[in-house]
């Protein structure tokens, strides 16, 4: 197991719970933009986790996305509203059991500043329905030195699509 692993399958299950509680609490960006339902449009268009994840900035379990074993060519969009996030190619394995990139496509994403957890963290959103998508750590690889670590139930992937 490596030591990040180690050390997120720690985490997520000493603040499981806590984490949990927190993420039902309506958190979602209560701004305009240019993609915006009201909550129970969201709720009928969205899967339940992917409700929790994008509308009220939950976070799924590590190790149970789909899309950590996708490594075909293609983009990564929105499960909100399918703005292009990501290219296969940025994506990398960081071991912490979230779908991670070193960079998001132009103008796709915008990120906010998050102390929910007692702990400063930079949040990801798409920039077109405000989705929560994950957050930006700096310790991933060259030539960025970032990590997007994005929930996998806010994604989908668009095989052989290209940026």
């Amino acid at each position: 197991m490596h030591r990040r692993q180690f050390f997120v399958q720690s985490a997520a299950t000493v603040l499981g719970i806590s984490a949990y509680s927190l993420s039902t609490i309506s958190l979602a960006i209560q701004e305009t933009f240019e993609v915006n339902y009201k909550d129970e449009e969201w709720q009928k268009r969205l899967s339940p986790p992917a409700y929790r994840v994008l509308r009220h900035e939950g976070t799924e379990r590590p190790f149970t996305s789909a899309l950590l074993e996708e490594h075909r060519k293609g983009i990564f969009t929105c499960a909100g509203c399918a703005l292009p996030l990501f290219s296969s190619e940025t994506k990398f394995d960081s071991h912490t059991g979230w779908p991670s990139f070193w960079k998001p496509l132009a103008k796709a994403i915008i990120e906010r500043e998050d102390g929910s957890l007692g702990i400063q963290r930079t949040e990801v959103h798409c920039r077109r329905c405000g989705g929560h998508q994950g957050h930006v750590f700096d310790d991933g690889p060259k030539p960025t030195g970032l990590r997007y670590c994005i929930n996998g139930v806010s994604l989908q992937f668009v095989p052989g699509a290209t940026s």
